[in-house]
């Protein structure tokens, strides 16, 4: 009988779990590893190591926020009269224009309006780039927060942060390579149809801790270890069953990435060894009680980003203002303002900036005209034009691209669509978009799939 030949990747599939037995065994033996790993080759030269993805659950209003239009505030309570204009979403949106309940000001030398929602990251305006004609297929949230992590509308699909690890893995053996912060929700690290190893690690559900179950549930360290040779005995007999399951062999990386963990975290998250001044540029403390909470992900983030986690995603919820925009949004912004600004200043004064990028996104913008009227009105659901701001390695700073019309519903120049910003995201990273692919169910897939073109106006 003729043999086929083993190829590369049946090779490594196959003898990966025997890799991870191998790392589990001399990590029992020995705790003195070095941190780095080896990682993929980049197809490009990178201009980011790291990603740090801000994800504004619900729906950020960019006529409240960073798309400054002034003929909103001239024509509120006219009739907005738009070629080409959607059907409202609810039912429930009126044809009266709304103007912005916030005020908008000048910042830094490139001379950005912001509105008062955003006064600190307002601040930090000359190293940020604002993308200002983004545009997306979907107003429902579930299917546009899906393709602005996943790249479809289809739910399942791998998130952009399971793709960058894909692509090049991590730095950091004792830290997961991807991690996401703030919420529950699978859509956002799934890793879909791409191996197990690459789906996020959830920071953060808990607010008052980092990670549950860090504190070894063993008397001793020996027990533990006994229980885990167990443990790996049983996964390798019944791996011998299954060749190439990427269950098993995720497991197998689990148990290894869990033990070093333990103690890999809760020196990654220890904010007492920060000072004073970098607490309160956070906005982390008991003096602090609106920024707290956020703040602190954002600290950890800067810390892990540090020991080389590749990709960091932390989540802000509640920004579904169908009703009392003024108070909500505010109250929202509150929370978010100076921890996301103490970011990008820490990062930018540690030297960290010019090789990590900071993506600000949420799945869709406001709609111009109000949703509800009476004296605390709302904003529909926009997807035909919102913005999305970038900041860090490889990118124009104090720069904004694309443009809506004088009422911020659709793009007249720059547009720019969420293949677009994944292409863009992926290139910065030394990644090209139309080479990294996976083969799924018959057929190569990709982030962009068959779309996607870089945004090369904002590239430096």
């Amino acid at each position: 009988m003729k043999l086929s030949p083993l190829s590369r990747r049946s090779l490594l599939q196959t003898s990966a779990s025997g890799f991870g037995w191998l790392a589990l065994q001399s990590l029992l033996a020995d705790r003195s590893f070095g941190s780095q790993v080896q990682i993929t080759a980049p197809h490009l030269a990178p201009k980011a190591k790291r990603v740090v993805w801000f994800f504004l659950d619900g729906g950020l209003s960019h006529l409240d926020s960073f798309d400054h239009k002034p003929r909103l505030t001239q024509d509120h309570g006219k009739p907005l009269q738009i070629a080409g204009k959607k059907e409202d979403i609810t039912g429930r949106t009126t044809n009266a224009i709304l103007g912005s309940p916030f005020a908008f000001q000048r910042y830094g030398q490139c001379g950005k309006m912001v509105s008062d929602l955003f006064p600190h990251i307002g601040s930090c305006v000359d190293d940020l780039t604002f993308l200002h004609g983004v545009h997306g297929p979907s107003p429902d949230h579930e299917s546009a927060i899906g393709m602005l992590h996943g790249g479809s509308l289809l739910q399942g699909f791998p998130s952009v942060g399971s793709w960058a690890h894909y692509g090049l893995g991590s730095e950091n053996q004792n830290l997961p390579g991807f991690v996401v912060m703030g919420s529950r929700k699978r859509m956002y690290r799934t890793n879909g149809f791409l191996p197990p190893v690459h789906q996020g690690s959830p920071f953060f559900q808990d607010p008052a801790r980092p990670l549950a179950d860090l504190v070894m549930a063993e008397k001793i360290k020996s027990l533990q270890q006994n229980k885990m040779r167990a443990v790996g005995q049983l996964d390798r007999d019944f791996l011998k069953s299954y060749a190439q399951n990427q269950i098993i062999e995720a497991a197998i990386a689990n148990h290894e990435k869990a033990y070093v963990m333990q103690d890999a975290v809760p020196e990654a998250t220890d904010l007492t060894r920060e000072t004073a001044a970098t607490l309160a540029l956070y906005g982390v403390g008991t003096e602090h009680k609106e920024t707290d909470e956020f703040g602190r992900q954002c600290l950890v983030a800067r810390r892990l980003l540090e020991r080389g986690v590749r990709f960091i995603e932390i989540v802000s919820n509640g920004w579904d203002q169908h009703g009392d925009l003024q108070n909500l949004h505010a109250k929202n912004a509150r929370a978010i303002d100076r921890p996301i600004a103490g970011l990008l200043k820490d990062l930018k004064g540690r030297g960290l900036l010019e090789d990590t990028l900071v993506v600000f996104a949420t799945e869709f913008g406001r709609t111009p005209n109000t949703e509800g009227g009476g004296t605390k009105p709302g904003r529909d659901h926009h997807p035909w034009g919102f913005t999305i701001w970038m900041a860090g390695a490889g990118l124009r700073p104090g720069t904004s691209h694309g443009m809506l019309d004088d009422f911020g519903y659709f793009p007249v120049e720059g547009a720019v669509d969420i293949h677009d910003i994944h292409a863009t995201v992926l290139h910065l990273l030394g990644i090209d978009h139309e080479r990294l692919t996976y083969r799924y169910s018959g057929r190569d897939f990709r982030l962009t799939d068959v779309h996607g073109k870089l945004v090369k106006e904002i590239l430096a």
